[in-house]
């Protein structure tokens, strides 16, 4: 099925529950579509490009955007639920804690923030002076036990950071282009991991 509507590219798609799907697009919307019946039942207007989105539960998503701002949204209300968290750069992606505690944001100001949505602050910052955010969609992730999070740089490193904050490793392909890394997923039951780059180009990293 094709569901159309977004009048801008479509960057994120999440389903929220098993019935419904939302998804975020460079025309300033979020759409939330009934996969029953394929079709929109419900248009957010966030103001700002939306670069990813995270769902939490059957009813609520959080979303990032262009203009430096994370939003928080039910589907049961029509504007955001809560105050919007600032970021000092363009949002480039978001990924959930399992447990549903922490955010992890990507930012073009070559950061990664981990939020405590209990209290809705940042709590750590990632970064070091040879990791760049290589483009506006890159995407971070935290590890399966989420005791670890990782990031592909403008280089073509993947940069493993301990949640604690220390660095752990940075993997690079001696074989590789050097293009910049723009998404990486980790296996849900080993260590695995897995990263893709502009040049086409998919790795799997062992033992990572």
């Amino acid at each position: 099925h094709t569901l159309t509507g977004h009048s801008g590219k479509v960057l994120a798609a999440k389903f929220l529950g098993s019935a419904f799907l939302v998804t975020g697009s460079h025309d300033r919307t979020l759409k939330i579509w009934d996969l029953k019946n394929r079709s929109c039942t419900e248009t957010k207007f966030a103001g700002s490009s939306c670069n990813d989105l995270v769902t939490t539960d059957s009813f609520s998503f959080i979303s990032g955007h262009v203009d430096k701002k994370i939003r928080f949204w039910d589907v049961r209300t029509a504007d955001c639920t809560a105050n919007d968290i600032p970021m000092p750069g363009k949002i480039t992606s978001l990924d959930l804690s399992k447990d549903g505690k922490f955010l992890l944001c990507c930012v073009r100001d070559d950061t990664i923030n981990l939020l405590d949505l209990r209290h809705n602050r940042i709590v750590r910052t990632f970064r070091n002076d040879n990791f760049k955010v290589g483009c506006d969609w890159s995407r971070v992730a935290f590890s399966p036990s989420c005791s670890r999070i990782a990031a592909g740089s403008a280089d073509g490193s993947v940069y493993i950071w301990n949640v604690n904050g220390s660095l752990e490793t940075v993997l690079k392909d001696p074989n590789g282009t050097g293009a910049a890394v723009t998404a990486v997923s980790w296996h849900p039951f080993s260590s695995t991991l897995a990263s893709v780059d502009r040049a086409k180009k998919c790795t799997i990293w062992s033992n990572a």
